[in-house]
Protein backbone atom coordinates (compact mmCIF):
# COMPACT_ATOMS: atom_id res chain seq x y z
CA UNK A 1 0.00 0.00 0.00
CA UNK A 2 2.83 2.35 0.89
CA UNK A 3 4.60 1.62 -2.39
CA UNK A 4 1.40 2.28 -4.35
CA UNK A 5 0.88 5.71 -2.77
CA UNK A 6 4.47 6.96 -2.84
CA UNK A 7 5.72 9.78 -0.63
CA UNK A 8 3.08 11.72 1.29
CA UNK A 9 4.25 15.27 0.66
CA UNK A 10 1.53 17.46 2.14
CA UNK A 11 -1.31 15.09 1.22
CA UNK A 12 -4.18 14.09 3.50
CA UNK A 13 -5.24 10.48 4.10
CA UNK A 14 -8.41 8.93 5.52
CA UNK A 15 -8.14 5.50 7.11
CA UNK A 16 -11.73 4.23 6.89
CA UNK A 17 -12.45 1.39 9.29
CA UNK A 18 -9.26 2.15 11.23
CA UNK A 19 -9.82 -0.46 13.94
CA UNK A 20 -7.25 -0.20 16.74
CA UNK A 21 -5.38 2.57 14.90
CA UNK A 22 -2.23 0.59 14.08
CA UNK A 23 -2.30 1.37 10.37
CA UNK A 24 -3.36 5.00 10.91
CA UNK A 25 -0.41 5.45 13.26
CA UNK A 26 1.95 3.96 10.67
CA UNK A 27 0.63 6.35 7.99
CA UNK A 28 1.04 9.25 10.38
CA UNK A 29 4.62 8.25 11.22
CA UNK A 30 5.35 8.13 7.48
CA UNK A 31 4.34 11.79 7.16
CA UNK A 32 0.72 11.69 6.02
CA UNK A 33 -1.93 14.03 7.41
CA UNK A 34 -4.11 11.25 8.83
CA UNK A 35 -7.78 11.15 9.77
CA UNK A 36 -8.94 7.85 11.29
CA UNK A 37 -12.59 6.78 11.17
CA UNK A 38 -13.95 3.75 13.04
CA UNK A 39 -17.58 2.84 13.89
CA UNK A 40 -16.88 0.50 16.83
CA UNK A 41 -16.57 2.36 20.13
CA UNK A 42 -14.41 -0.30 21.81
CA UNK A 43 -11.92 -0.15 18.94
CA UNK A 44 -11.78 3.64 19.14
CA UNK A 45 -11.01 3.29 22.84
CA UNK A 46 -8.13 0.93 22.12
CA UNK A 47 -6.85 3.27 19.41
CA UNK A 48 -6.84 6.23 21.82
CA UNK A 49 -4.96 4.17 24.40
CA UNK A 50 -2.35 2.82 21.98
CA UNK A 51 -2.02 5.83 19.67
CA UNK A 52 -3.03 8.94 21.65
CA UNK A 53 -1.72 11.33 18.98
CA UNK A 54 -4.56 10.27 16.64
CA UNK A 55 -8.17 10.95 17.63
CA UNK A 56 -10.40 8.43 15.83
CA UNK A 57 -13.76 9.72 14.63
CA UNK A 58 -17.04 7.82 14.77
CA UNK A 59 -18.23 6.92 11.29
CA UNK A 60 -19.35 3.86 9.39
CA UNK A 61 -19.51 2.89 5.75
CA UNK A 62 -21.44 3.45 3.58
CA UNK A 63 -22.25 6.87 5.15
CA UNK A 64 -19.06 8.66 6.16
CA UNK A 65 -19.31 12.08 7.87
CA UNK A 66 -17.12 13.91 5.34
CA UNK A 67 -17.65 16.21 2.37
CA UNK A 68 -17.16 15.13 -1.22
CA UNK A 69 -13.48 14.98 -2.12
CA UNK A 70 -12.37 15.73 1.44
CA UNK A 71 -9.13 13.72 1.24
CA UNK A 72 -6.28 13.23 -1.20
CA UNK A 73 -6.16 9.51 -0.42
CA UNK A 74 -8.65 7.12 1.17
CA UNK A 75 -7.56 3.74 2.52
CA UNK A 76 -9.81 0.83 3.54
CA UNK A 77 -7.76 -2.11 4.78
CA UNK A 78 -9.78 -5.37 4.94
CA UNK A 79 -12.99 -3.40 5.35
CA UNK A 80 -15.04 -3.97 2.18
CA UNK A 81 -15.12 -7.73 2.85
CA UNK A 82 -16.81 -7.13 6.23
CA UNK A 83 -19.46 -4.48 5.58
CA UNK A 84 -23.10 -5.23 4.79
CA UNK A 85 -23.00 -3.12 1.61
CA UNK A 86 -19.58 -3.49 -0.07
CA UNK A 87 -20.61 -1.87 -3.35
CA UNK A 88 -22.26 1.13 -1.70
CA UNK A 89 -19.26 1.37 0.63
CA UNK A 90 -16.81 1.36 -2.28
CA UNK A 91 -18.79 4.18 -3.89
CA UNK A 92 -18.58 6.09 -0.60
CA UNK A 93 -14.79 5.70 -0.53
CA UNK A 94 -14.69 7.17 -4.04
CA UNK A 95 -16.98 10.03 -2.99
CA UNK A 96 -14.76 11.30 -0.16
CA UNK A 97 -11.52 10.97 -2.14
CA UNK A 98 -10.31 13.61 -4.57
CA UNK A 99 -7.44 11.45 -5.74
CA UNK A 100 -6.79 7.81 -4.91
CA UNK A 101 -8.56 4.95 -3.14
CA UNK A 102 -6.60 1.96 -1.86
CA UNK A 103 -8.55 -1.07 -0.63
CA UNK A 104 -7.68 -4.62 0.34
CA UNK A 105 -9.67 -7.83 0.68
CA UNK A 106 -8.99 -11.46 1.39
CA UNK A 107 -8.81 -13.81 -1.56
CA UNK A 108 -7.95 -16.67 0.82
CA UNK A 109 -8.17 -16.35 4.60
CA UNK A 110 -7.68 -19.07 7.27
CA UNK A 111 -11.36 -20.05 6.97
CA UNK A 112 -10.17 -23.26 5.26
CA UNK A 113 -8.51 -24.31 8.53
CA UNK A 114 -11.71 -23.91 10.55
CA UNK A 115 -13.73 -25.70 7.86
CA UNK A 116 -11.39 -28.70 8.15
CA UNK A 117 -11.62 -28.66 11.95
CA UNK A 118 -15.41 -28.45 11.84
CA UNK A 119 -15.57 -31.39 9.43
CA UNK A 120 -13.20 -33.46 11.57
CA UNK A 121 -15.41 -32.77 14.59
CA UNK A 122 -18.49 -33.97 12.70
CA UNK A 123 -20.27 -30.65 13.17
CA UNK A 124 -22.41 -28.57 10.86
CA UNK A 125 -20.41 -25.60 9.50
CA UNK A 126 -21.23 -22.07 10.52
CA UNK A 127 -23.24 -20.24 7.86
CA UNK A 128 -23.19 -16.49 8.22
CA UNK A 129 -25.57 -13.98 6.71
CA UNK A 130 -25.14 -13.93 2.96
CA UNK A 131 -24.92 -10.65 1.11
CA UNK A 132 -27.65 -9.80 -1.39
CA UNK A 133 -26.58 -10.72 -4.91
CA UNK A 134 -26.63 -7.07 -5.93
CA UNK A 135 -24.04 -6.23 -3.24
CA UNK A 136 -21.78 -9.28 -3.35
CA UNK A 137 -18.60 -9.65 -5.41
CA UNK A 138 -16.28 -12.49 -6.36
CA UNK A 139 -13.37 -12.84 -3.93
CA UNK A 140 -10.71 -12.82 -6.65
CA UNK A 141 -8.44 -10.02 -7.91
CA UNK A 142 -10.61 -9.63 -11.02
CA UNK A 143 -13.83 -9.73 -9.02
CA UNK A 144 -12.53 -7.11 -6.60
CA UNK A 145 -11.36 -4.86 -9.43
CA UNK A 146 -14.69 -5.17 -11.20
CA UNK A 147 -16.63 -4.20 -8.08
CA UNK A 148 -14.46 -1.11 -7.59
CA UNK A 149 -14.87 -0.08 -11.22
CA UNK A 150 -18.62 -0.44 -10.85
CA UNK A 151 -18.32 1.98 -7.89
CA UNK A 152 -16.78 4.63 -10.17
CA UNK A 153 -13.06 4.08 -9.66
CA UNK A 154 -11.10 4.13 -12.92
CA UNK A 155 -8.50 2.98 -13.65
CA UNK A 156 -8.11 0.20 -11.08
CA UNK A 157 -5.01 -1.95 -10.68
CA UNK A 158 -4.97 -5.01 -8.43
CA UNK A 159 -2.05 -7.07 -7.16
CA UNK A 160 -2.43 -10.32 -5.25
CA UNK A 161 -0.02 -11.00 -2.40
CA UNK A 162 0.69 -14.40 -0.84
CA UNK A 163 2.33 -15.01 2.52
CA UNK A 164 2.49 -17.53 5.34
CA UNK A 165 1.45 -16.54 8.84
CA UNK A 166 3.19 -18.67 11.43
CA UNK A 167 0.42 -18.59 14.00
CA UNK A 168 0.67 -19.70 17.59
CA UNK A 169 -2.01 -22.36 18.23
CA UNK A 170 -2.84 -20.87 21.65
CA UNK A 171 -3.58 -17.50 20.00
CA UNK A 172 -5.85 -19.18 17.46
CA UNK A 173 -7.74 -20.96 20.20
CA UNK A 174 -8.07 -17.74 22.19
CA UNK A 175 -9.74 -16.18 19.14
CA UNK A 176 -12.25 -19.04 19.03
CA UNK A 177 -13.10 -18.70 22.71
CA UNK A 178 -13.34 -14.94 22.21
CA UNK A 179 -16.00 -15.35 19.52
CA UNK A 180 -13.89 -14.06 16.64
CA UNK A 181 -15.16 -14.57 13.07
CA UNK A 182 -17.11 -17.61 11.88
CA UNK A 183 -15.21 -20.13 13.99
CA UNK A 184 -15.87 -18.11 17.13
CA UNK A 185 -19.55 -17.74 16.26
CA UNK A 186 -19.85 -21.47 15.67
CA UNK A 187 -18.12 -22.32 18.96
CA UNK A 188 -20.27 -19.88 20.92
CA UNK A 189 -23.40 -21.71 19.81
CA UNK A 190 -22.18 -25.22 20.70
CA UNK A 191 -23.11 -27.26 23.73
CA UNK A 192 -20.48 -28.70 26.08
CA UNK A 193 -20.10 -32.04 24.25
CA UNK A 194 -19.76 -30.43 20.84
CA UNK A 195 -17.25 -27.94 22.23
CA UNK A 196 -15.11 -30.84 23.43
CA UNK A 197 -15.33 -32.43 19.97
CA UNK A 198 -14.36 -29.14 18.32
CA UNK A 199 -11.37 -28.72 20.66
CA UNK A 200 -10.25 -32.31 20.07
CA UNK A 201 -10.41 -31.77 16.29
CA UNK A 202 -8.48 -28.52 16.66
CA UNK A 203 -5.73 -30.26 18.65
CA UNK A 204 -5.55 -33.06 16.07
CA UNK A 205 -5.23 -30.68 13.11
CA UNK A 206 -2.64 -28.58 14.93
CA UNK A 207 -0.58 -31.68 15.72
CA UNK A 208 -0.67 -32.76 12.07
CA UNK A 209 0.18 -29.36 10.61
CA UNK A 210 2.38 -27.59 13.14
CA UNK A 211 6.04 -26.85 12.48
CA UNK A 212 7.84 -26.48 15.76
CA UNK A 213 5.68 -24.27 17.95
CA UNK A 214 3.69 -22.59 15.16
CA UNK A 215 1.01 -23.43 12.62
CA UNK A 216 1.88 -22.21 9.09
CA UNK A 217 -1.24 -20.71 7.51
CA UNK A 218 -1.23 -19.59 3.89
CA UNK A 219 -2.96 -16.27 3.15
CA UNK A 220 -3.77 -14.42 -0.04
CA UNK A 221 -4.99 -10.85 -0.31
CA UNK A 222 -5.77 -8.44 -3.13
CA UNK A 223 -4.56 -4.83 -2.95
CA UNK A 224 -6.44 -2.50 -5.28
CA UNK A 225 -5.50 1.06 -6.23
CA UNK A 226 -8.12 3.14 -7.99
CA UNK A 227 -8.57 6.74 -9.10
CA UNK A 228 -11.61 8.68 -7.91
CA UNK A 229 -13.22 10.19 -10.99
Amino acid sequence: MRDALGTPGDRSLLDAGAGDGTLAAAWSAAGWGVTACEPEASMRAVSRRWHPAIEPLDGALPDLPFDDGAFDVVVANFVLNHVASPRASAAELRRVSRGTVVATTWTMSPSWLWAEITERAGLEPFVGTKLPAAEDFERTPDGFAGMLRDAGLEPVTVAEHLWTWNARPEALWASVEGGVAGAGALYAGLGADDRRRFRAAFDLVVEERRTGGVLPLEHRAAIAVGAAV
